[in-house]
């Protein structure tokens, strides 16, 4: 996977409110990741339903305003050359590569326009 869309992040302030909303509003399906304020978006409520994004908490921004809109993530080879490239493109690194365990290694960018984004090296066998 070369520079693709591959996650969204939609950050909220009640996460039972915004679920209901999504689920009304596109069908969408949810799980569980663990902690109270983070909820996986699946593209339906089937049971094998496609992961695209997920709902979380304000609280895991990386900038002190609150982000409006959607939080995009592109899949890369190399997260590594990435944080080389934004840094040498005029982007400002909001927080470093870091591990997801059994996804992957993430970091977390502004564009020279100031959007948030984030870049994604997938590896399901990456672990603190």
């Amino acid at each position: 996977m070369k520079n693709k869309l591959t996650h969204f992040a939609i950050h909220i302030d009640d996460i039972q409110r915004a679920k209901h909303f999504y689920e009304g509003v596109f069908d969408w399906g949810f799980n569980s990741y663990g902690q109270d304020d983070f909820l996986q978006i699946k593209a339906d409520k089937s049971e094998n339903g496609e992961l695209i994004g997920a709902m979380q908490s304000r609280n895991y921004s990386t900038v002190n305003e609150n982000i409006i809109g959607f939080e995009c993530t592109i899949g890369v080879e190399n997260i590594d050359a990435i944080i080389e490239k934004v840094k040498n493109n005029g982007g400002q690194i909001l927080m470093p590569k870091t591990v997801i365990p059994h996804v992957g290694w993430v970091a977390k960018f502004l564009d020279t326009e100031g959007n948030l984004f984030c870049g994604v090296q997938y590896d399901n066998t990456a672990s603190l």
